[in-house]
Order: C-alpha cells, then structure tokens, then sequence
C-alpha cells in the first residue's frame, strides 16, 4: 500500500520518532488528515497532505507560516517537516467552539491574539509566501466548479456580480499577516494561554478579513462584533469602518460556500459538504440582504 492511500503508515513511517509508534486519528478536520502520536513520553500532532492547488494550499507556505508562528508565540513547536508531512508539538488544553469565541471574557485574548498574527509574524517568515485575497480566491473557486460542471454553476454570475460590489466597498487595505481561517477549532486553551493552530491557508491580507472571518464563522452578533473591532483598533468602529466590515463578513461566508461547493467535487473525506454548502449559503444570502438594505 502507498503512502498516498496509507496516511497512518506514512505518519508512523516518519523518521523523527525514537521508536514504533501507533497514530490516532485525530476526528474534526476537513482540509486534511491528521494524527496524534505518543512518542518518548511526550504528545504530537501530525498532518498529512500534500499541496491542494484548487484551494490555494501550498504545504511550503504552511511551514513558513507555522515556523514564524512559533516564533512569534502563537502556535507550537515545529519538530519535523519533509513533503507532505508536518510534525508539531501537541497542544494539551481544550479545543474552543464557537460558544467560547461568542462569550465577551474571551474576546481580548482571542484580539490579541490575532494582532500578534498580524504583527509579530511577519519579523520571522522566510522565504516566499503568500496573499490570500478573498476575492481573487472566490474568482478562482467560480473558475473550477465550472471546470467541474458542478450543480452550483446557475448561482455563479450572481453570486460574482455581489462579490464585486463587496471588494468595492471593502475599499483600499492595509496589509498584515493573516491566518486566514479563524474556525472557532483553531484555538486552543492550555488553561495558561490561547494558541493559534492550523496555517494551510495563512498569507499577507487585510486586517478586517480576519476580524470578519472570526466573527462569521463564529456568528458573533452585532454587538459582539462592535466589541471585536474596538478592541482590535483601539477605538469603537465608525460608520466606514463598520461598512467595509460588514463587506468583508459576507465576502468570508461566500469564501466558505464557495470552499464547500468546491470541496463537494473534489474532497475525498467523509463530510456531508452539500449540507454546509446549503448552510453558508444560507447565512451568506442573510448577511448581504442585511449590507445591501443599509446602503
């Protein structure tokens, strides 16, 4: 059996362990394959994937953002790197879900966090990397599900048409160091401080894709995100601001559904993706009729 058909023989297989090792699968992804390994009395995280073209992922840029992340202090360690495989040190604290992301107690660790992301990073990465733009992104996902002949294809001029009124309205950016997929999943709590894991889709990009990503992803409500965007600027958002945020929010959900609808024709995991195709469109529809009635 290959290693390509074999993740947990090639994740046993790595020459970073002391000795024979039994991986557990590690449930919850649905990008890649991912592994738990004991090894010399301590824990590891392992994923295995090679690059993902069709959705921007590219395993080089992974490694740049995840060894500048744990200089930084945002993310663990790096232990071991070859093609298609990524060892980390593992996290032991508790998985966040989208009620921690929502509860006010935790809103200043989890800007803080993002802003060291933003700002702390970019001193460490080396090498190419690259941007994420979302728009350039949803462009090129409308691109492949028409290759792919996918059941989404009569949503696709409407769905663009939107997307450029958004980049509109999003406007000129300032450029950070994002990660890109603020999934309430993504943050870890060791009971001592919040880490930020999983750099697949991490690259240069505006602050409020970010800002919007967590709070859509996590549907924080309006008040909520008020909070989010004046702890993050130090001051509370203004009439602008709070419109090319509110860009920006619908632009992530798009991203997402158009990720899903991608994904319903490409994936090979077992996730039911139509199902979350159906749901992000559903709140993308919800969060645009909201910005488009308050123009």
């Amino acid at each position: 059996m290959s290693q390509a058909s074999d993740p947990a023989g090639r994740a046993a297989g790595l020459p970073c362990w002391s000795g024979p090792v039994a991986p557990e699968p590690l449930s919850g992804g649905i990008t890649n394959i991912n592994f738990v390994v004991a090894d010399g009395g301590e824990r590891f995280f392992v994923r295995i994937g090679e690059d993902i073209p069709i959705h921007g992922i590219l395993r080089v840029n992974e490694l740049a953002a995840a060894r500048a992340a744990e200089a930084a202090g945002v993310s663990p360690a790096v232990v071991h790197a070859e093609p298609g495989a990524i060892v980390m040190r593992f996290v032991e604290g508790r998985t966040y879900g989208p009620e921690d992301v929502r509860d006010p107690a935790n809103l200043e660790r989890i800007v803080g966090l993002i802003r060291r992301c933003h700002h702390d990073m970019p001193r460490y990465l080396r090498g190419p990397v690259l941007m994420f733009w979302v728009f350039h992104v949803i462009r090129d996902y409308a691109g492949t599900l028409r290759d792919g002949n996918s059941r989404s294809l009569p949503l696709l001029p409407d769905l663009l048409e939107r997307a450029e009124r958004l980049e509109t309205a999003v406007g000129p950016i300032e450029v950070v160091f994002g990660h890109n997929d603020l999934l309430a999943a993504n943050f870890i709590d060791d009971g001592d401080r919040l880490w930020l894991v999983d750099w697949d889709y991490a690259g240069f990009n505006s602050p409020l894709f970010d800002l919007a990503n967590v709070a859509s992803n996590n549907e924080l409500s309006p008040e909520l995100a008020s909070r989010l965007l004046e702890a993050y600027y130090g001051t509370p958002p203004d009439k602008t601001l709070r419109r090319r945020y509110e860009a920006m929010a619908c632009a992530s959900l798009l991203r997402e559904t158009m990720w899903s609808m991608v994904s319903e024709i490409h994936s090979t995991l077992d996730f039911d993706y139509v199902a979350y195709s159906d749901e992000n469109l559903a709140r993308f529809e919800r969060s645009y009729t909201a910005f488009d009635g308050a123009t």
